[in-house]
């Protein structure tokens, strides 16, 4: 006999589970087992990690640059010997 308040179907239970206001999650909305319509997913997924990965690496890029140009600045300021202009942030 089946325990009184467990949904029947196994979809609905994991989204209640995932998601117990049930907000639409994206993706979760209907499961497919078209495979084409799953590489399709895993492909336009995977471009996306990837646009993401390339966006990370310009964040870390412009951070090192950042940081390059503060140590440059502040080596100028401690040759050119201006006291109290060289304070760590």
């Amino acid at each position: 006999m089946a325990e009184q308040g467990l949904p029947k179907d196994m979809f609905e239970f994991m989204q209640k589970m995932w998601n117990p206001l049930s907000f639409p999650i994206p993706g979760m909305v209907t499961p497919t087992v078209d495979i084409g319509e799953i590489e399709k997913k895993i492909s336009e997924l995977k471009t996306i990690e990837n646009w993401l990965t390339m966006n990370v690496g310009f964040v870390q890029m412009t951070v090192k640059t950042l940081e390059m140009q503060k140590a440059a600045l502040e080596s100028l300021r401690a040759a050119a010997g201006k006291p109290g202009d060289n304070k760590k942030a």
